[in-house]
């Protein structure tokens, strides 16, 4: 054999008891794993002594924005170096792909926070197969750092059908959105994502995501909605999007499925109790959450919907204009903007995390109030002078969590992980680089809120079969050798508030397709990711 792992213990990723073994890798696939005293011990051309190190699948981030970072960093240690082998794309309703050249040019600067302006980017793509064959070339055709699979969005494909208008959509712009849908099904997405409180996809009825939801589900794929408030009303959408896809007879993904600001303390049981009604009667639900408090996004997606009508620089040109301005600032700071899911705005808790003008870059680690105070003015001119400035591209860090719910949710047996990375800015949230060790480390073994058996099922079997993956997510013969040699005694993310891009410990040797990306804990040269396509028959 290529390799021989001996002496692990296993965490298959079934939520079975480890065990201790010898486990061979051939081809790129496990070829033999031969339990402590169960026969002959296999051998290879090269054999690793994990002298006791937990041995898993590779860990599948189920909501990521590394959409554009896969094609501008081979190194990708970011997620690399998590043990992450494979990333789920296009979330949110906003990526690359469908998209013309009018549109594309609207989506990059609209997620400008996200993943860069693009500038770095040859754009050679306009389709969901294009992309994907995009990632597949990767370096010189070498391939991407780690695996990537693709939702179409639904916020492009609506961008495409009628712009950025907040309007119902007619027939037939309905059913040129379903031919979008499927032809980026048929090209390999597995599925689709909504951005329901950014624009434009939020101005979608849930008439309109039904029709489209019940194209997903002809391709058996899934839906992953951001869905319309996790603030005011989180559980309502919660429920909506329940019974929309429950009408469409489509499988149900919740994004990052928070239950955030002070009015949802504690509220995590209510929301746990309809998913379990839900599956009891047939539903088809799961749901990816990250193991941190605040969440990440840019500050132009915390305006109301109708100052977004139109497109980004309608956006700046309602911010120029002093009485519509106030008009915003009135809806955010005593109403509570759809795009702030209701809540009035507490600007202490909005930390700026990136900019994309480098002479805007003493903004970012601070709030906006503190930035507010310095400047001897209202948190509002501050923050509505950071988005004309920078034209959008702002990312914050938008202090929310609740830690009680985040606990309570991330046990539901239907749970999976996804660290929602945005990789951008001088000081992005920590998730990014620390997700997956944050599990295994803070949650796992300092506070038992999984025993690690669970925590490994929720970050590798189960988002597979979410992801209908039939050779990936556990440790078996005949499967894929994405695999993650840990130490469960010192795994820790290394990634904080205030140093988040440092890299995490204890995990020493990442595989993808059995060859190392990680070895001795530093990344190799080696590009083993591709895309991971949709495998079922429409």
């Amino acid at each position: 054999m290529d390799l021989v792992i001996r002496n692990a213990q296993v965490v298959d990723g079934s939520g079975g008891a480890r065990f201790r073994a010898d486990v061979g890798v051939d081809g790129g696939r496990i070829t033999r794993i031969v339990p402590e005293g169960a026969g002959p011990r296999p051998t290879g051309q090269r054999v690793v002594e994990a002298d006791g190190l937990a041995l898993a699948p590779g860990f599948i981030d189920m909501h990521a924005h590394s959409d554009l970072a896969l094609l501008r960093d081979p190194d990708h240690s970011a997620k690399a170096a998590q043990g992450v082998t494979l990333e789920v794309l296009g979330q949110d309703g906003l990526s690359y792909a469908p998209v013309d050249d009018r549109t594309l040019a609207e989506i990059r600067t609209a997620i400008t926070g996200w993943n860069g302006d693009g500038s770095d980017i040859d754009f050679d793509w306009r389709t969901v197969g294009g992309f994907l064959d995009r990632l597949d070339r990767g370096f010189d055709g070498q391939g991407i750092a780690v695996n990537a699979a693709y939702l179409v969005p639904q916020g492009s494909v609506r961008m495409l059908a009628l712009g950025w208008e907040d309007r119902a959509a007619t027939p037939d712009e309905v059913a040129r959105m379903k031919r979008l849908v499927a032809e980026g099904l048929e090209q390999g997405a597995v599925g689709m994502s909504s951005g329901l409180t950014y624009t434009p996809g939020m101005y979608a009825s849930d008439a309109e995501l039904t029709e489209l939801c019940r194209v997903v589900a002809a391709y058996d794929g899934y839906y992953c909605p951001h869905h319309r408030s996790y603030g005011a009303g989180a559980l309502e959408a919660y429920e909506e999007m329940v019974a929309l896809t429950r009408e469409a007879g489509c499988a149900l993904h919740l994004a990052h499925a928070t239950m955030n600001f002070g009015l949802n303390k504690g509220r995590a049981p209510e929301l746990l109790a309809l998913l379990d009604r839900a599956l009891a009667e047939g539903a088809d639900i799961s749901l990816d959450t990250y193991p941190y408090l605040p969440g990440c996004t840019t500050l132009a997606a915390l305006l109301p919907s109708w100052a977004a009508e139109g497109g980004p620089q309608a956006i700046l040109d309602r911010l120029r204009d002093e009485a519509t301005a106030e008009r915003i600032r009135h809806v955010m700071e005593v109403e509570g903007a759809d795009g702030c899911h209701g809540v009035p705005v507490d600007w202490d808790t909005i930390e700026i995390s990136g900019v994309s003008q480098p002479a805007l870059a003493a903004y970012a680690g601070r709030t906006v109030a503190q930035s507010a105070r310095e400047r001897g003015e209202a948190p509002w001119e501050t923050a509505r002078r950071l988005l004309l400035e920078d034209r959008l591209g702002s990312t914050i860090l938008q202090h929310a969590g609740n830690e009680e719910n985040v606990r309570a949710i991330m046990k539901h047996p239907v749970h999976t992980g996804g660290s929602d990375g945005i990789l951008q800015g001088a000081k992005p949230h920590p998730r990014a680089y620390g997700t997956f060790p944050q599990y295994l480390g803070r949650y796992v073994r300092e506070l038992g809120v999984l025993s690690l058996e669970e925590c490994v099922a929720h970050l590798t079997a189960r988002p597979a079969a979410r992801l209908r993956l039939p050779d990936r997510g556990l440790v078996r013969e005949g499967y894929r050798a994405d695999l993650v040699l840990f130490d469960p005694d010192t795994v820790a993310a290394g990634s904080t508030f205030e140093s988040p891009r440092t890299l995490p410990a204890g995990i020493p040797h990442v595989l993808i397709d059995g060859r190392f990306v990680i070895e001795d804990g530093r990344r190799t040269d080696v590009l083993a990711g591709r895309s991971v396509r949709r495998t079922q028959a429409g």
